[in-house]
């Protein structure tokens, strides 16, 4: 078991080049997300992630409204490259929007006041271990995605477009489909720097 954990682990990467033909139904997609939603960790077992998950026309909407947002801020001449990595994510099969609840960090703050600066780290801790869990357990389906970062500026028209709770704070957006060209060479610092061991 520990071996195909790592196995996973290791066979994980980032996918930007991907396509819309559907190689894992629906249903099983949101399996994937619910038991990642249920059962990856969270302090004092907060529960605090949310999640949306979008396919289809709903996910496209999702790229058009980034696209859009950027083409106010993003110089006209710089603006080709921008729509085209959009564009990639468009072109993908679904979307993963991963959420944080301030209602549920709130709350740990005014009862654990001890910790109360930290309940917001360890809120995207959380959160980025529930990023992990998808990413790979969709990677391991056949899918390929990628982790992406077009919150705060999004976050107002998404959150309109979709209905979003106003407690809910975006973290992340992670969008998956057929992986159509391999990543690139994954290059690595050495372990040597990075690892101490003491016996």
């Amino acid at each position: 078991m520990s071996q195909d954990f790592l196995t996973a682990l290791k066979k994980r990467r980032t996918y930007y080049a991907i396509g819309s033909d559907r190689i894992v139904s629906d249903g099983r997609i949101q399996e994937i997300v619910s038991d990642a939603i249920l059962h990856t960790p969270s302090a004092f077992n907060s529960q605090s992630a949310r999640v949306v998950l979008l396919f289809g026309a709903q996910h496209e909407r999702l790229w058009d409204i980034t696209k859009e947002t950027l083409r106010k801020m993003v110089p006209a001449e710089s603006f080709p490259q921008t729509e085209k990595r959009i564009n990639g994510f468009r072109s993908g099969y679904g979307s993963v929007l991963f959420y944080e609840d301030q209602t549920v960090v709130g709350n740990l703050q005014q009862q654990f006041a001890t910790y109360k600066d930290k309940f917001p780290e360890w809120s995207n801790h959380s959160s980025g271990m529930l990023q992990f869990v998808v990413w790979t357990a969709l990677e391991l389906e056949g899918l390929g995605a990628s982790l992406q970062h077009y919150n705060p500026i999004i976050n107002d028209e998404v959150k309109q477009a979709w209905n979003i709770p106003s407690s809910w704070l975006m973290i992340a957006q992670m969008p998956f489909g057929k992986p159509l060209a391999e990543p690139g060479q994954k290059e690595f610092q050495p372990i040597e720097e990075r690892l101490k061991v003491f016996k």
